[in-house]
């Protein structure tokens, strides 16, 4: 009785479709070879022996044999031909060029993305070198150990000074008393 649907803005069953099923990646994976061959000096060289050929065969050809033997020009039907070539390639080479665009996209974005854990992880470093180095302030140097030492013998001289002469004061004293 329930229909066991989670989705009800779906069919129940796949239509018919009567358009073939093709697969974008390969569709574009093959455009792009295209694309890659429009470009080569290889097909640039092919075609221009095609146009050339056609050429001299409608010239130099009997009236019967040629291409295009109603048209008093007789090059309607390469224009024809060339201009049916020229509408399939450039949707192609278009196709090509934004799958092209989109992994350039791609590579940006993780470019970008590894730029910012970058800079991240230069910030983290720069932060911990200030607080060592902070914490290395806080540190007796060994300038400040050997000038602390200087002071302290200074001082040590000082009393041992002081201390003799209050022995010295208190052995005259002593003296004069005995007297």
């Amino acid at each position: 009785m329930a229909d066991a649907r989670t989705r009800l803005d779906q069919p129940r069953y796949d239509r018919r479709r009567f358009v073939p099923n093709i697969d974008p990646e390969a569709f574009g994976n093959w455009t792009e070879r295209v694309a890659r061959f429009l470009g080569t000096g290889r097909y640039l060289i092919f075609q221009s022996v095609v146009v050339v050929a056609w050429i001299c065969w409608n010239l130099f050809a009997p009236k019967s044999w040629e291409f295009d033997p109603w048209d008093p020009t007789r090059f309607i039907f390469l224009t024809l031909v060339l201009s049916l070539q020229a509408s399939y390639s450039a949707p192609l080479i278009l196709l090509a060029q934004n799958r092209q665009d989109d992994r350039d996209r791609i590579n940006l974005d993780a470019d970008r993305d590894e730029a910012k854990a970058s800079k991240a992880d230069l910030e983290y470093l720069a932060r911990e070198l200030a607080a060592v180095r902070m914490a290395l302030g806080e540190v007796a140097t060994r300038d400040f150990i050997r000038g602390e030492l200087a002071r302290m013998v200074a001082e040590v001289d000082g009393r041992a000074k002081d201390g003799k002469k209050a022995k010295r004061k208190d052995a005259e004293t002593d003296a004069e008393a005995e007297l």
